[in-house]
């Protein structure tokens, strides 16, 4: 018998999204919060965010927010919404002061206020020169938000529920009604009855084999969203991060860049200055990560497997390194044994950022449908989520804006629903399926593994639906993940106990990951054109005219992919070539 909860509000995780989420829904008096997470809060993968959140304050040069605007909507190569992105560059201005408001501890420039610099993409004019936008905290900006959002949310009495797994939704007639969750250290199921539940619960980039994402990350939310028949949106748009340390993808922030950093190849060439003249190394990720692959294609990698390039910080002062960027110097004395004041760090580009997600509108309301119907009493913010701020590439630092913009919106909404809806009955049997679930992996006698089957996905999804693209190798990709979904009918889990059961959970989330990974291949193979981080060569330009649309992808049965389409919300900006 499942343990039963009753909030006016759920969130489901405790990154940057979520805990604003509650922390503005718990604002409203008249509604109670409670927190669903997989790990303790201020472990969430937020945490490892590192360079910035963009704002155009103008502390250190002339700046505004429609310059902010144009960057975001150009980086995303024009698939990005533009009410979406004029709402984001406006609010993330006065999100960023709520923060410092809060106590977050901002690095300062001499004058007291909050510090900004350079990063890729960002630039003033509209895309005349780089400008100094982030505001950061040396660079170890995401942890500050997590333990500025959590104290701030401990403050206004939210309740967490720390370590629970969600296993399911429960919406029926268009209406969500709450979530069913399995408690890793008793093994219980809990269903939390809620008026309102607000998703927030990341990304999914351990789907690849290299990546910068936390072991939690696989797509849980978005998985069983997904597994309702429900769309996913432009799942075909998965940024790769062009500075991962080379073989472990542990990130190297962008701000290493932004503060003078050059990427060279094994001759030592500044070979940005070929692919991006205007910016060179602050290009968009999209554009390095590309570069970087093409430079090791053609000869000019670096290490014995010839598969990498170098990070040059050598030229910067030691106190630039050391003051500003203490963690990536932490990493590579421990990761590498090389010290980046007078060594070249070896870096290659690693799976990082989902531009894709559940479909919101931009107060973070769930959509349904092509046509935008929205799930009654479910929102989105963060990862997890596409508001299509990102468009076709998200910028760099926009992450974490989105996270305070959105994750806002989204806790605002669902509290001011809650406050005047009513509870909807909760199904007598809500936690049957999920019981079925779990005694299935518990009881099979099945004799495949969890961990053989999860490394062949990642090490296929790198290989076709990694940086560069083609219509066979995701035909490929497409069959192999139709036989890894097989071959997990065949999972079972050999440790049957109930308290802290880490290989059911590990079964569990291999799930979510090849649901994934079905929809993902299946909306890349469907787009047939390259744009942003969606690079196909047998497809290699933008077509404006045929695929300047959202894919929406539906699950009809296992393997039985249905796309639909969302228009593009245009603006003042019309789309152009992407010249940096």
């Amino acid at each position: 018998m499942a343990i039963t909860h009753r909030y006016d509000v759920l969130v489901v995780g405790a990154g940057g999204s979520g805990l604003m989420a509650a922390l503005y829904a718990a604002k409203n008096k008249n509604v109670s919060v409670a927190v669903i997470s997989k790990l303790y809060p201020t472990r969430s993968h937020t945490g490892a965010a590192q360079g910035g959140v963009g704002a155009a304050l103008g502390n250190v040069s002339e700046d505004h927010w429609e310059w902010h605007m144009f960057d975001t909507i150009k980086g995303g190569d024009y698939l990005t919404d533009q009410d979406a992105a004029e709402v984001f560059s406006k609010d993330v201005i006065e999100a960023v002061y709520e923060l410092e408001h809060m106590g977050l501890p901002f690095s300062r420039l001499p004058n007291g206020k909050i510090a900004q610099r350079k990063f890729g993409g960002h630039t003033r004019e509209f895309g005349k020169a780089p400008v100094e936008r982030a505001c950061y905290a040396v660079d170890r900006t995401g942890h500050m938000i997590l333990q500025t959002l959590y104290q701030q949310n401990v403050k206004e009495g939210t309740m967490f529920f720390n370590e629970f797994q969600v296993l399911d939704l429960i919406i029926e007639e268009g209406v969500c009604r709450g979530v069913v969750a399995y408690e890793l250290k008793s093994g219980e199921l809990h269903v939390f009855h809620a008026k309102s539940v607000v998703l927030a619960a990341g990304g999914y980039g351990r789907v690849f084999k290299i990546t910068s994402n936390a072991l939690s990350l696989t797509g849980d939310l978005m998985s069983i969203y997904y597994r309702k028949g429900l769309p996913l949106e432009d799942l075909e748009f998965y940024q790769f991060h062009p500075t991962g340390i080379a073989k472990l993808g542990i990130l190297i922030t962008e701000g290493a860049r932004g503060e003078g950093g050059i990427l060279r190849n094994n001759s030592g060439e500044r070979f940005m200055e070929r692919y991006a003249p205007t910016i060179k190394d602050l290009a968009p990720r999209d554009m390095v990560s590309r570069a970087i692959i093409n430079e090791i294609r053609e000869g000019r990698g670096i290490g014995r497997e010839k598969d990498a390039i170098f990070l040059d910080l050598t030229h910067l002062p030691k106190e630039i390194i050391e003051g500003r960027l203490p963690d990536i110097t932490d990493f590579s004395r421990t990761y590498l044994g090389i010290d980046p004041v007078t060594e070249l760090v070896p870096i290659q580009p690693t799976a990082h950022y989902a531009m894709g997600g559940v479909p919101t509108t931009i107060d973070g309301e769930a959509i349904a449908d092509d046509a935008g119907t929205t799930v009654r009493g479910l929102y989105a913010a963060g990862e997890v989520a596409c508001v299509s701020l990102h468009g076709a590439n998200r910028l760099g630092t926009n992450s974490l804006g989105d996270l305070i913009v959105f994750g806002r919106r989204a806790g605002v909404a669902a509290a001011k629903y809650a406050a005047s809806a009513e509870f909807e009955e909760m199904p007598a049997d809500a936690a049957r399926d999920s019981n079925t679930l779990i005694e299935r992996l518990k009881s099979g006698n099945g004799k495949e593994n969890t961990a053989n089957i999860r490394k062949e996905l990642q090490s296929s999804m790198m290989d076709n639906v990694g940086i560069f693209r083609t219509g066979a190798d995701m035909e490929r990709q497409v069959q192999i993940v139709k036989e890894l979904q097989a071959r997990y009918k065949l999972v079972s889990v050999t440790d049957t106990g109930s308290k802290y059961n880490t290989e059911l959970i590990e079964a569990l989330e291999l799930g979510f990951l090849l649901d994934i990974a079905e929809g993902m291949t299946a909306s890349a193979l469907n787009r047939k054109e390259s744009r942003g981080a969606h690079d196909r060569a047998d497809f290699p330009d933008r077509n404006d005219k045929e695929w300047l649309k959202h894919t929406m992808v539906y699950r009809k049965s296992e393997g039985n992919v249905q796309i639909g389409y969302k228009k593009v919300v245009l603006g003042k900006f019309e789309p152009k070539a992407r010249v940096y």
